[in-house]
């Protein structure tokens, strides 16, 4: 490396840190040639259930030159989002008490595509100020392979669950991509430090991995409770648990995150408000109240519909009676897709008798299919 290009280098680096990086790595274009292959073979097996954008996009995805030829250098960044050591803010303290509900780590701040993007076209601009050529940014909004790309520039390894996992980080960290025309020398790729260790395997509530370093989405309690758009089936609601959006189980599991910090950007750090919030509370959200709890929150984006089909199922798992009520009152609402759930919660909470008679009177006046269907199917 040139003394030019190593003073650009350092103080990249530099300023990526001064804008809250916690890491910065750099990959050549074609450094995953694999990677297409790799999402052709997922895409095959349909584990990636609802989500068609994966496949209508899968031409571009399988490498950043498919997406931009004119790139050569990829510059992967890392940003720390850690849980606080308080004992109610580690990922899994909901487990404990299940009149709360489970926001996924990454979820219980400011949505990170705020925070990150306008910091990428910082940097970015500092690149181009001082050295010239061309850049795109993006934070996973783009068909691009961060987690591969991320791994083959050194920032970590896609350890056993597929997440991206740092000596250095642990597993809590968001990832962000500044491709340029630049030929920038590579950091050098991680190897795996995953071992014979299946601590994230053997954690999964729903056996979502059919096999190491392979996830089937469909089965995820992320996908199931963010990207999935109707009734959850059946057959996972009970290992949901009370997790209303995301799940951390595997992340959690690994013990890279000894390594771990509390994320030091201001605006990754926890709302308390979002950290196993009562279960009772989030019942009684309407559509205005819901949009002013989760303003700024990635959790705003699934809507109110999708996050109270969660919740109560939460609410159903719980074995809460106080919870009946709340949960009665939402057999009426406007929206089929709580209704449904409601009934599938009124279900796991309330006598058979009380069931039935409730059972007797919707039949008559519900018109949804697939409220229906909950009425006539659900058992405990």
């Amino acid at each position: 490396m040139d003394l030019k290009t190593q003073k650009l280098l350092t103080a990249f680096e530099e300023k990526a840190h001064a804008l809250g990086f916690d890491g910065v790595k750099i990959a050549a274009a074609d450094s995953i040639p694999q990677a297409g292959e790799r999402l052709r073979a997922f895409l095959d097996k349909g584990y990636e259930g609802s989500m068609s954008w994966m496949a209508e996009t899968a031409d571009r995805r399988r490498s950043p030159q498919a997406l931009w030829p004119e790139v050569r250098s990829v510059i992967m960044l890392a940003m720390n989002y850690g849980p606080g050591d308080a004992p109610h803010e580690h990922p899994l303290a909901h487990l404990a008490d299940r009149t709360t509900g489970g926001i996924s780590v990454y979820a219980r701040h400011r949505d990170y595509h705020d925070v990150i993007k306008g910091r990428l076209k910082e940097l970015a601009s500092f690149l181009v100020s001082r050295s010239g050529g061309d850049v795109k940014v993006f934070v996973d909004t783009a068909p691009v392979m961060e987690k591969p790309l991320g791994e083959a520039a050194g920032l970590g390894w896609q350890g056993k669950h597929t997440n991206l996992v740092s000596r250095e980080l642990g597993s809590w960290f968001f990832l962000g991509a500044i491709f340029t025309t630049l030929e920038l020398p590579p950091s050098g790729g991680e190897r795996d430090h995953c071992g014979s260790c299946r601590a994230c395997l053997d954690s999964c509530p729903t056996n979502a991995f059919p096999a190491p370093y392979l996830l089937d989405a469909r089965r995820c309690i992320s996908y199931l409770t963010i990207e999935h758009p109707g009734p959850v089936p059946h057959a996972f609601r009970k290992a949901i648990g009370n997790r209303i959006y995301g799940c951390d189980d595997c992340l959690a599991a690994c013990p890279w995150n000894k390594f771990a910090e509390a994320a030091r950007e201001a605006k990754l750090i926890a709302r308390q408000e979002l950290i196993n919030p009562k279960l009772t509370d989030l019942l009684s959200l309407d559509d205005a109240a819901f949009r002013k709890l989760f303003s700024g929150s990635p959790i705003k984006r699934i809507g109110r519909g999708k996050f109270l089909r969660n919740v109560l199922i939460a609410a159903g798992n719980s074995g809460e009676t106080a919870l009946l009520e709340k949960v009665e009152a939402l057999l009426e609402d406007s929206d089929a897709l709580v209704r449904g759930t409601a009934v599938w919660a009124f279900r796991q909470l309330s006598a058979q008798e009380d069931f039935e008679t409730r059972k007797t009177a919707a039949v008559r006046v519900e018109t949804d299919e697939t409220v229906r269907f909950e009425w006539l199917h659900t058992q405990i």
